[in-house]
C-alpha cells in the first residue's frame, strides 16, 4: 500500500516479540476488489491515527470459506477454515477485527466448532469502542447536517444483532440519520448474500439490489452508508442503474470517519 500506511504482518510482529492488540482480517474483497481496497485503506488510516497496535496476516490469510459454505460446499469450507485456524492459532490470535460481515459471521460463529475460538468484532463496533475510549475523536466536518441512510448488512444485523454501532458512528458525524422503511431486523438484503454475489440472476421482474436501492433513495439521502463490501457493490450498481451517480454516494462507515478526520 502506498501513501505511507503502516501495515505490519503478524510474522513481523512475532519476530519483534510483540503481540498486536487486534488482528485485522482484511478479507478477499478488501484485498482484491478495487473499490473495497479503499475501505481497507480508510480503516488502516484510522487505526494508525488512533495508535492501535494491529497486524494483518498478509499472504498467510486465505478466504474464510463463507462463499463455499453458503453455496453448499461444506467440504471446501472446512478445508479453508482449518488452514486459517492453524495459522491463527499458531500466532495465538485473540481478537480479530474485520470490515466484512461475511468474514465476521464465519470467524465468529462457524470457526469455534472447528477449533478456532476468537473474539471477533466488526469494524463499526471497533470504531465505536475507539471513540468511547477517547482514542479517536471525530467532529462532523464535511458531513455535518448531511442526510445519510444506513443499509443493514444481513450478516451484521439479522445474523448477529449489530444495529447500533454503525448508527451511533453516523450520528457522531453530526449527520442526519434517515432510516429506510425496511431497516434493522426488517432490513432487506442487498442481493449478494448466501454466495449470490458470484452467480447470475434468476428470472424475475426486478433485481434485489434495485429494489433495495429504491428503498434507500426514498429517504432522499445524500449518502448511503454501508458496512459491507458486498453491499457497497450492489448498492453502487443500483445507483448507476437509477442514473443517480454523482448525486448520491455509497460509502463505508470507515470511509465516512476517515474523511471526516481528513486522514
Amino acid at each position: 500500500m502506498s501513501e505511507n500506511l503502516i501495515v505490519p504482518t503478524m510474522a513481523e510482529m512475532l519476530a519483534q516479540g510483540k503481540q498486536p492488540e487486534v488482528l485485522f482480517w482484511v478479507g478477499c474483497a478488501g484485498s482484491f476488489d478495487d473499490r473495497a481496497k479503499k475501505i481497507t485503506k480508510a480503516f488502516v488510516r484510522i487505526l494508525n491515527r488512533a495508535n492501535v497496535p494491529f497486524a494483518v496476516l498478509g499472504t498467510e490469510e486465505s478466504c474464510t470459506g463463507d462463499p463455499a459454505k453458503r453455496a453448499g460446499n461444506e467440504f471446501l469450507f472446512q478445508m479453508q477454515a482449518m488452514m486459517n485456524i492453524e495459522v491463527l492459532n499458531a500466532y495465538e490470535a485473540k481478537k480479530i477485527v474485520t470490515a466484512c460481515p461475511h468474514c465476521f459471521n464465519t470467524l465468529k460463529n462457524e470457526y469455534p466448532e472447528l477449533g478456532g475460538k476468537y473474539e471477533v468484532v466488526h469494524h463499526t463496533e471497533f470504531l465505536k469502542s475507539l471513540l468511547d475510549d477517547g482514542r479517536l475523536t471525530i467532529e462532523g466536518g464535511q458531513f455535518k447536517g448531511k442526510r445519510i441512510t444506513f443499509h443493514d448488512p444481513c450478516y451484521l444485523g439479522r445474523a448477529n444483532n449489530v444495529y447500533e454501532a454503525p448508527r451511533e458512528l453516523i450520528q457522531k458525524l453530526d449527520a442526519e440519520l434517515v432510516e429506510m422503511k425496511r431497516s434493522r431486523a426488517n432490513g432487506l438484503c442487498c442481493g449478494a448474500g448466501g454466495a449470490q454475489m458470484f452467480k447470475d440472476a434468476e428470472p424475475g421482474d426486478k433485481e434485489i439490489n434495485i429494489e433495495r436501492t429504491e428503498d434507500a433513495l426514498d429517504t432522499k439521502p445524500e449518502i448511503i452508508a454501508a458496512g459491507c463490501p458486498f453491499c457497497n457493490t450492489m448498492l453502487t450498481d443500483g445507483i448507476k442503474n437509477k442514473e443517480k451517480e454523482g448525486d448520491v454516494k455509497v460509502m463505508d462507515i470507515a470511509e465516512l470517519i476517515a474523511n471526516a478526520q481528513d486522514l
